[in-house]
């Protein structure tokens, strides 16, 4: 069932129940008042009359006859019978009325028991033992309520119509107010139709509402689309990743390989040996940064550990030296006085490592004078900055939009080997350490990739 539908069933039928209640105990508690209020009428004229009995028990009957006619229209369809203390009749109404139960309700009033009340179709009957100054007195009165009666039918049809109308007021607001709060759900639910995971350009989840709730579960949905969107995409480039970071380095290996079995003496084919071991490592390096991703990707936890950022630097550039001898990468710090605590980073070894690699490589393949710097900077209160330097044709501001973006490679990279996913890769890892990366050129053929690590 729609949330719409049972917004609607739920609030309109607790609504309108609660109302019938309501109405049908205002009839009854009415009901039970009018009934109350009339025998207490009743039992005024009781007192009334046999005042008026003692006052002329003297005179003649005709006296009483002439009392009843002055009380007859009281009420409507009245019998009133009056005994003495020895429960002898001693005062009729001149009504015809016959009241059956006369004789057990005079049975059933004593000393002890001076008020009965029943019912006898539609009529009240009271029965009082009244103690005067000059005596005890019985007595007995049936009655019609007539005006009473008129009364609650009246209310009733006010309550009916109040009810009708209260459920047809209700069913509309229900319906208005259903539409109104499923309206974001509903849109929300048909852009869901409409997303496909795996877009480059995530196009976020927007709904017109002024629900915090739904403003949050909006939020949320995009957040989640967001991270599957990515993991698709990276599901989608991991082939590409494998061969760019993979099948390059391996055809190179295979081929020196083979170029080193055609070498005869053993001191040539030592060092080609103990190059081609280094590049086998990095190729070992890239799966398992590959598969660390993989797992990070399907939800596992990030594992890390304390580590100092810059003898990872030195560590792979001696990697690098073995490959590219021919390049120099000079280290510096920004402060002769360095805290080495700064430089201790929690982090995932294997995935920092390839973020370096990939960064000092660039510097090898896009360098115009076959050096680079590496800046170490510690000095700021909560995160360390490192700057990667070197000099080569820039990134123009146009193409920096999209550096990091998977396969894009700029006009300084034609001629040269790549993918365009080096970058792509460095900034996902960055991500994981909740770190970013940037590129800035502040002068002429300046390339400056700047790595900010937020310190705990």
């Amino acid at each position: 069932m729609k949330i719409r539908n049972k917004i609607l069933i739920y609030f309109s039928t607790t609504v309108v129940f609660v109302t019938a209640v309501s109405l049908v105990l205002i009839y009854v508690l009415f009901y039970e008042y009018r009934e109350e209020e009339f025998q207490q009428h009743q039992n005024e004229k009781i007192h009334t009359t046999i005042k008026l009995i003692e006052n002329f028990k003297q005179q003649s009957a005709t006296i009483s006859f002439l009392i009843d006619q002055q009380d007859i229209n009281d009420f409507y369809d009245e019998k009133l019978l009056v005994y003495d203390s020895n429960k002898s009749l001693i005062f009729a109404s001149l009504d015809s009325l016959d009241i059956s139960k006369a004789e057990s309700i005079l049975n059933q009033l004593s000393p002890s028991q001076k008020w009965v009340e029943t019912k006898e179709e539609n009529y009240d009957l009271i029965g009082v033992y009244v103690v005067t100054s000059d005596g005890d007195y019985y007595a007995v009165s049936k009655a019609f309520d007539a005006f009473g009666y008129t009364k609650i039918a009246f209310l009733r049809i006010v309550l009916i119509g109040i009810f009708l109308f209260i459920t047809v007021v209700v069913i509309l607001i229900s319906w208005f107010l259903s539409s109104n709060i499923s309206k974001p759900i509903t849109e929300l639910t048909e852009n869901l139709k409409k997303y496909e995971a795996g877009k480059e350009k995530f196009g976020e989840l927007a709904i017109e509402t002024s629900s915090y709730e739904l403003t949050q579960l909006t939020r949320i949905f995009n957040e989640l689309l967001k991270r599957t969107n990515e993991a698709f995409l990276f599901q989608k480039h991991t082939i590409h990743h494998i061969s760019h970071q993979l099948k390059t380095p391996i055809s190179v290996l295979v081929s020196e390989l083979e170029r080193i079995n055609n070498y005869d003496k053993i001191e040539e084919v030592k060092p080609k040996i103990e190059s081609q071991i280094v590049k086998a490592k990095s190729l070992g390096s890239i799966i398992n940064v590959l598969l660390e991703i993989s797992k990070i990707e399907s939800g596992q936890e990030i594992n890390k550990q304390e580590l100092r950022i810059d003898e990872m630097f030195f560590d792979i550039i001696e990697e690098l030296k073995v490959i590219y001898p021919g390049f120099n990468f000079e280290v510096n710090y920004t402060h002769h006085e360095v805290n080495e605590n700064k430089l201790i980073i929690s982090m995932n070894q294997t995935l920092i490592s390839q973020a370096i690699q990939n960064l000092l490589v660039n510097c090898v393949t896009y360098s115009d004078n076959s050096k680079a710097e590496i800046l170490i900077d510690c000095s700021e209160e909560n995160q360390l900055k490192i700057q990667i330097i070197n000099s080569g044709k820039p990134i123009t501001l146009k193409e920096q939009d999209y550096l990091f973006d998977h396969f894009f490679r700029g006009e300084n990279s034609v001629g040269k080997m790549g993918q365009g996913l080096g970058l792509i890769l460095t900034k996902k890892i960055m991500e994981l350490h909740s770190s970013t990366i940037t590129y800035s050129n502040t002068a002429h053929n300046i390339n400056i990739f700047t790595l900010n690590f937020i310190l705990s």
